[in-house]
């Protein structure tokens, strides 16, 4: 899931304060299960919002919505409305959603409201932590599941580095190395064999080196069929 987190309050209101009317819009998926962007937080956010000392002016009109999802346009086009007198967005969705939002709105601005941090999961209730970068060139097969480009401080294909300290990252000793843990993983599972096959330089590419990332699904909508 992407996981975002909110901004303060000093800089939101800031980016608002020259509007006279915001919809104030959450969305439903991933920044509603890490607790940043949905239904409940969109309310706590106009709530400060609204008694905030410093606006240079006087504060806007703060209405809000809140779709399942911002980040498809046919979806946000047929189901989100916006009130006639609204000259400005304020999203509580990842970069993604409040790209949609912006393309569907044009010209109205739209605001964003989070930080999009990483790609996550919820190791224990309360905590996110990042465990892919979208690399397009999955190697978890190889590495019991452990993501040394998300996990390895410096993205080590081959690991571990020579600065491991007592299974600690030498980056950050609070980290626990992520080949310490490759390697005990594929030792649990009987493929110690898989970190012997040294990987080769990647081909970032596929990564995003070569300009934004676009999966096309056949059968949908304008879309070739199979």
């Amino acid at each position: 899931m992407i996981v975002g987190s909110r901004k303060p309050v000093e800089e939101i209101a800031a980016s608002i304060e020259n509007y006279c009317n915001v919809l104030v819009v959450g969305c439903g998926s991933c920044v509603t299960v890490c607790l940043s962007g949905g239904e409940k937080e969109v309310r706590k956010l106009v709530q400060e919002l609204a008694v905030f000392p410093d606006y240079k002016k006087f504060p806007p009109v703060l209405k809000t919505s809140t779709i399942a999802r911002q980040c498809e346009f046919d979806l946000v086009k047929t189901f989100l409305e916006i009130p006639p007198d609204t000259d400005a967005i304020l999203s509580l969705a990842c970069g993604a959603g409040v790209q949609i939002l912006a393309d569907v709105f044009e010209p109205i601005p739209v605001i964003p409201a989070l930080n999009t941090t990483f790609l996550g999961a919820a190791d224990e209730p309360g905590i996110w932590r990042e465990k892919c970068r979208g690399c397009g060139q999955c190697v978890l097969l190889y590495t019991g599941g452990i993501c040394p480009i998300t996990r390895c401080a410096k993205s080590l294909l081959n690991g571990p580095c020579g600065g491991t300290q007592g299974d600690q990252c030498e980056i950050n000793p609070e980290v626990p190395c992520a080949w310490v843990l490759i390697f005990n993983r594929l030792k649990k599972q009987n493929n110690l064999h898989l970190i012997e096959d040294l990987k080769v330089s990647r081909d970032w590419r596929p990564g995003g080196a070569k300009g934004p990332r676009e999966r096309r699904r056949t059968g949908i909508g304008g879309s070739a069929g199979d």
